[in-house]
């Protein structure tokens, strides 16, 4: 059981919340959303010997039975929570659980190799800015996607190598600029034609990855290997994250903290256009 501080707050919520995403059969209700968040262990079963009372951790929870995290305490599978890295916040940790491990993960299944050009699509968003910088920490070139200066000096300041604007009309112009030669790999973290646009640039056999639950989903493509993947949480997986995110100094950009009780106002800030990074509620804010 943890006592929470920070909890995160994804479009995945929102999609639980109106009911356009749910387990197979009948809702069960009061329903308590949040798949992530950080805080303080206060109780643990029996056999729980990776915690103690008092640590500081950080979970990645979905579809819990017990209820999620938008709430003073949740109860999460012992394999399913971290210690918090030293070098984060419980602030940047509460936000980092569920995107780092699908940014992270997303990458493992692009077996990307230094040197190789990968693409970053929908690089501003909650995942795409970590995914952004774990690439770069692989030593791989970079090519974000981003719309306006703010978002473009964002992803230039996380590690991206060249930006392009997938909505622009000179789009193809820049990705052939930029790409210097055929793109090896993609992380697509949206979906739609604009992906589709920039798929073409990519080389024969080359990989496509993106997380299950992008709509429209990328079509099937002869030339390319397009898989599709869910983020898992295991000790193996947060002790990896953890590595990662200590390795070199990693930025968890959080684009706004609520209150725990103003929840409704970060899901219509979800509602209302692309955020860059992550929402956050905390806990007794």
């Amino acid at each position: 059981m943890i006592e929470l501080d920070t909890v995160g707050v994804g479009s995945w919520d929102a999609s639980i919340r109106d009911g356009s995403w749910r387990k197979p059969g009948r809702a069960h209700f009061p329903l308590v959303p949040g798949t992530d968040g950080s805080g303080t262990v206060v109780a643990k079963g029996a056999r729980v010997r990776r915690f103690k009372r008092g640590d500081r951790v950080y979970a990645y929870e979905f579809g819990n039975r017990q209820g999620g995290f938008y709430a003073e305490f949740a109860v999460a599978d012992a394999d399913h929570v971290g210690h918090v890295p030293k070098s984060l916040s419980l602030e940047e940790a509460g936000v980092v659980a569920t995107t780092g491990l699908t940014a992270l993960q997303g990458l493992e299944a692009l077996q990307l190799k230094r040197g190789e050009t990968v693409l970053i699509f929908g690089a501003t968003g909650a995942v795409g800015t970590m995914a952004v910088q774990f690439a770069a920490q692989s030593g791989a070139r970079v090519i974000a996607t981003a719309s306006g200066k703010p978002a473009e000096r964002l992803v230039r300041s996380l590690g991206a190598n060249a930006v392009i604007d997938a909505r622009s009309d000179k789009f193809a112009e820049q990705l052939r600029r930029t790409a210097q030669a055929e793109i090896d790999a993609v992380l697509a973290l949206a979906g739609g034609k604009e992906l589709e646009r920039c798929l073409d640039f990519v080389r024969t056999n080359g990989r496509v990855v993106h997380p299950n639950g992008i709509d429209p989903a990328p079509q099937p493509r002869p030339a390319l290997r397009i898989h599709s993947y869910d983020a898992v949480a295991s000790p193996r997986a947060f002790d990896h994250l953890r590595r990662v995110l200590t390795a070199k100094h990693i930025r968890v950009p959080v684009a706004a903290t609520y209150p725990l009780g103003k929840a409704a106002l970060a899901h219509r800030r979800l509602g209302e256009g692309h955020v860059v990074g992550r929402l956050a509620l905390r806990v007794g804010f």
